[in-house]
């Protein structure tokens, strides 16, 4: 039997939405990718350097990075240093799985709070 399957509430919809939009600009994906890949909190600075864009656009986008979670941001004296959100690095693969229609092994039934 075949049962039809109707769409993600909107409440997940919204959620998974908004983290889609964030990583809808390369430089943010750039951003995303040199801290996942770094491991270790960096500067502003030290991400301008890496990705070659100007330190407003680079701080901007941050900004939007950390609004959805995927990156956090940690205070060390008066600089403020960026670090990926390890649980996003878990929770996005299975959201690009549900909102595909795939079964996903322990999917959350909507965007985590917290840490993501």
């Amino acid at each position: 039997m075949n049962e039809e399957k109707g769409p993600l509430d909107r409440a997940a919809a919204a959620g998974y939405a908004s983290w889609f939009r964030a990583l809808a600009d390369p430089t943010r994906v750039q951003i995303v990718s040199l801290l996942a890949r770094r491991g270790r909190p960096m500067s502003v600075g030290e991400i301008v350097e890496a990705v070659q864009v100007g330190q407003s656009t680079v701080s901007a986008h941050l900004k939007m990075l950390a609004e959805v979670r995927f990156v956090l941001a940690d205070r060390r004296g008066t600089a403020r240093l960026y670090r990926i959100n390890a649980a996003c690095v878990e929770c996005f693969p299975t959201a690009a799985d549900i909102v595909m229609g795939r079964p996903a092994p322990a999917a959350p039934s909507r965007p985590p709070e917290g840490d993501t």
